[in-house]
């Protein structure tokens, strides 16, 4: 025999032998791999698209996912105030929230899945929610997006105050006759009437916004105001740290502009009295609209600047106008803000616009969230 035959025969009798000692098994069984689930998208169920709640803690539900693997299934949610689901977003209000998400949520036994929201949404906002399914390694799409409006509701808390008007309801104080007007907001009956807001704690640097409906031009007063701040309740005009918004009647001077009087801590310094010339006066007059809503914007601290929009938040400006306010610090103790204002020295001709509607005031140490409030973004009127 040669040797390579020799060689040949060896390696088949190795072959023979190994076989045998595993039993004559030329394929041994491996692990079997569970395919992985396709799961279909949940379809929403609650609340409805649009929905106005009257909650800030929503319950969510959704119609359950479907598999074609059997194996227990878990949800996923997500909430937010932005419809691409930021996962920050504008709010940092103290104790609301603007987005949230759970993971882990059981599915229900009925044919729907609900999830509670644990914390408390910004109020007056347009929310966006979605839902998936998971089943183990497996996640599956997300279903469609929906939409719901948070609770219409104010607040008053250190550094911020936040009033809707439009519910029927007030976190500050009416004074003299006013009106709830369904759909647009609190109206002020007459030229003493005034919502006053005293807010815990005095701001030095901040923003007052609201948005306005009401206004005329060529309508009756002199220095007729829209909206203003003080130190405590005592006469306006001669406050030390009056704020005065005005849009003036068609006895003012000029008819129709709209102006400011800032006051830093004295009624009589004029180095702290900050306003515009009988130049920039006539430069700012404005026929406005009774049906039109306008967003009026007072900020201040290092500088004070008022603007107005027309058609609201994201509406286009009418008036802006701004000086810096290098002579003393916005600092009344007790601070008190107003829509409209009381009746002071000046008399009625200086006092509240009669049937201006106001909505959505926001008084802070900071810019407005810019969602809070949306919800009143096209609110039935």
């Amino acid at each position: 025999m040669t040797t390579s035959k020799a060689l040949t025969l060896a390696a088949y009798a190795a072959l023979a032998f190994a076989a045998a000692g595993c039993g004559g098994e030329k394929n041994p069984s491996g692990p079997t791999n569970t395919p992985a689930a396709n799961l279909t998208a949940p379809a929403l169920d609650a609340p409805t698209q649009d929905a106005q709640l009257d909650t800030l803690r929503p319950t969510l539900t959704v119609k359950n996912a479907t598999s074609d693997q059997a194996g227990t299934r878990t949800y996923e949610f997500q909430v937010s105030d932005s419809s691409g689901f930021a996962a920050v977003t504008s709010s940092v209000i103290a104790g609301f929230a603007a987005t949230t998400s759970n993971t882990g949520v059981a599915e229900g036994t009925d044919g729907r899945t609900s999830y509670s929201v644990a914390t408390d949404l910004q109020p007056t906002t347009v929310f966006y929610w979605r839902a998936r399914a998971v089943q183990g390694a497996s996640t599956g799409p997300w279903s469609t997006t929906g939409k719901f409006k948070s609770r219409l509701v104010g607040f008053v808390r250190n550094g911020e105050v936040y009033d809707p008007l439009i519910h029927g309801e007030t976190v500050g104080e009416r004074i003299g006759g006013s009106t709830f007007i369904p759909g647009k907001g609190l109206k002020l009956d007459a030229v003493t009437s005034y919502v006053r807001y005293t807010l815990p704690s005095t701001i030095t640097n901040g923003e007052f916004s609201m948005d306005v409906e009401g206004l005329a031009g060529n309508a009756p007063g002199n220095k007729a105001k829209v909206f203003g701040m003080q130190e405590g309740t005592t006469d306006f005009i001669t406050n030390r740290y009056r704020v005065d918004i005005q849009y003036r009647g068609a006895s003012g001077s000029p008819p129709n502009c709209i102006t400011f009087r800032v006051l830093y801590g004295s009624g009589s310094d004029l180095d702290v009295r900050y306003e515009l010339t009988r130049a920039q006066r006539e430069a700012s007059v404005r026929l406005l609209d009774p049906g039109t809503t306008y967003r009026w914007t007072a900020t201040w601290g290092g500088d004070f600047r008022l603007t107005v929009l027309q058609g609201g938040s994201g509406g286009s400006p009418i008036f802006d106008f701004g000086m810096p306010t290098p002579n003393g610090q916005y600092a009344p103790n007790p601070h008190v803000c107003y829509l409209g204002a009381p009746v002071g020295r000046s008399g009625a001709e200086s006092a509240s616009i009669a049937g201006a509607i106001y909505r959505n005031v926001w008084i802070a140490n900071r810019p407005r969230p810019e969602t809070l409030g949306n919800a009143l973004d096209g609110f039935p009127r």
